[in-house]
């Protein structure tokens, strides 16, 4: 499975961006999809995590309410619809695509990895 996101760029805080995920050589209506970022000098993080049928998502609680992930099993895509961003957001985000059982938040379960794209969020 080859992923690449896409979507990052340069914000002001309280704007918004929307990152998309697409995948190619395996279809990703069987795995369970994620986002996670890495900031500078910390380490990678989860964002957020889709189920396979897309009915079930969850966030990390520093992008509760702001970030919606979602998907389309249609076009192997997954986005992140991220709102009011804070210059904490700012980071690589990249997504990653699992195929075990359960949905998940940590990233040691996914199996695959996009390049990231690169968010930054000027105060």
């Amino acid at each position: 499975v080859q992923l690449q996101a896409f979507g990052g760029g340069l914000v002001q805080a309280g704007g918004s961006l929307r990152l998309s995920c697409t995948a190619s050589g395996r279809t990703v209506s069987s795995s369970h999809m994620g986002w996670f970022r890495q900031a500078p000098g910390k380490e990678r993080e989860f964002v957020a995590a889709i189920t396979r049928s897309g009915g079930n998502a969850y966030y990390a609680d520093s992008v509760k309410g702001r970030f919606t992930i979602s998907r389309d099993n249609t076009k192997n895509t997954v986005s992140l619809q991220m709102n009011s961003l804070k210059p904490e957001d700012t980071a690589v985000y990249y997504c990653a695509a699992s195929y075990g059982l359960r949905s998940s938040f940590n990233q040691y379960d996914y199996d695959y990895w996009g390049q990231g794209t690169q968010v930054t969020v000027s105060s």
